[in-house]
């Protein structure tokens, strides 16, 4: 532990980096292309190994540049204040940030578009190129849709149904409506992490005018709608299965229930101590890859 010039006793240097870099949060980048992916096996019996390694590659790459470029968007506003494990906090060098961010999405760029040019199609690229956008409103100026609590609805797009559709769509250079259903409960869960990423931020997200979902609620009443959000999970996936739009095999997300419940009384006994709650975003990633792993593995072997 460490203390900065401000008298704020500090985790370690190798802790800070640990959370900047936010590893585990790298499972949103690659859920939707598995999930893309394994619809395609399904529907079509069609997979092209080369395909999914450039597109999981672009897609890491891309969420590099958004988390990158994000902490550097946080700095010109001062909403980071008090955010130690910002890459920006710990380099002090925004300028060379966002220019490796930009260099990240356009080899990202460079990965899509040989696999549209392979394909003589450019229909994923101008997919990819709107999520790019839509990731970029998110934070950037002049847009910054994230202060104005727009941030939850272009997660779930973008992560959900957009990225569904596109890896579907890089396998097959088809369309198909059942990226809805599953681009549904895969973009839940992604939602559901951004969405608990501000409990344990609220001061600061009030300070700098930030207004997200859960400063415009209350953290108390935000809180109390994580279990309706995860029935929500759950419900619309045994529909689905009765719908007979997602494989039978899909209720085995039900197994995920302990993660749901766990981060569900996380929240709701501590919605105000932040410090307890600054790890549920994890929780919630867990919740979401576990999930996203088991709904891919269903469309596998359907």
């Amino acid at each position: 532990m460490n203390q900065n010039h401000d008298g704020v006793t500090l985790p370690s240097p190798q802790e800070l980096w640990r959370a900047a870099l936010k590893i585990p949060m790298y499972s949103v980048a690659i859920m939707p292309i598995l999930g893309g992916t394994s619809l395609a096996w399904q529907q079509q019996r069609l997979f092209a190994p080369g395909v999914l390694s450039l597109l999981l590659t672009a897609s890491i790459l891309i969420l590099v540049w958004m988390n990158v470029s994000n902490d550097v968007f946080d700095h010109e506003t001062g909403i980071d204040v008090h955010k130690y494990h910002s890459l920006v906090y710990l380099t002090k060098k925004p300028r060379l940030l966002l220019g490796i961010a930009h260099g990240c999405l356009a080899i990202a760029l460079g990965c899509i578009a040989w696999i549209s040019w392979w394909q003589r199609d450019g229909t994923l690229l101008l997919l990819i190129g709107l999520a790019c956008f839509l990731g970029y409103t998110y934070q950037g100026p002049p847009f910054r849709l994230g202060y104005l609590g727009l941030g939850e609805p272009i997660c779930f797009f973008c992560f959900g149904p957009l990225g569904i559709q596109a890896a579907y769509y890089s396998q097959t250079q088809a369309w198909t409506w059942q990226s809805l259903p599953l681009g549904t409960v895969i973009g839940l869960t992604t939602t559901l992490i951004l969405f608990c990423s501000h409990f344990h931020q609220v001061d600061d997200d009030l300070a700098a005018g930030k207004r997200s979902p859960v400063v415009r609620l209350g953290s108390r009443r935000a809180a109390a709608l994580i279990p309706y959000a995860c029935g929500l999970i759950y419900g619309l996936t045994v529909v689905f299965v009765g719908m007979g739009w997602l494989p039978w095999l899909s209720l085995g997300i039900l197994v995920t229930l302990p993660l749901a419940y766990r981060l569900s009384q996380l929240l709701l006994s501590s919605y105000d101590q932040y410090a307890r709650i600054s790890h549920s975003k994890f929780v919630a990633v867990q919740l979401h890859f576990w999930s996203g792993m088991i709904l891919c593995l269903s469309l596998v072997l359907a």
